[in-house]
């Protein structure tokens, strides 16, 4: 089952969407398949994301509230992860890899019901 992360999703998009590109310019790349638990802030978060061999796609940090910082914190084994701001982060998986991978963002932010550090692990299917 797939759960999509729709506050901040559609944010993460909006921001991505709002750049100027030329025309010439690669096709924007969409938001990952993905599966979360999340938890509240200070607390991990596991999560799977789909995505074809040698693609890429957007991963928003999805946890309720504000975040204020955010950085990788374990790269991918078979792929690239960047920083694109804040709130979203961009996953390519290794043209020609066909397998698994895993890498974490550790976020921090302060929600409704608790603040901190979270470290949120994600497992990559690459087909």
């Amino acid at each position: 089952m797939t759960t999509r992360l729709p506050g901040i999703a559609a944010l993460a998009l909006g921001i991505a969407a709002s750049s100027v590109m030329p025309a010439f310019a690669a096709q924007a790349v969409s938001e990952c398949s993905m599966s979360v638990t999340l938890a509240d802030w200070g607390e991990n978060s596991t999560g799977d994301i789909d995505v074809a061999s040698g693609q890429s796609c957007l991963i928003p940090i999805g946890i309720r509230g504000t975040v204020t910082d955010s950085a990788i914190s374990q790269k991918p084994t078979y792929g690239k992860l960047k920083k694109i701001n804040t709130l979203t982060f961009e996953y390519r998986a290794k043209a020609k890899y066909k397998g698994s991978d895993t890498f974490a963002i550790k976020a921090t932010g302060q929600g409704p019901k608790a603040s901190g550090t979270s470290i949120i692990t994600l497992r990559a299917t690459i087909k």
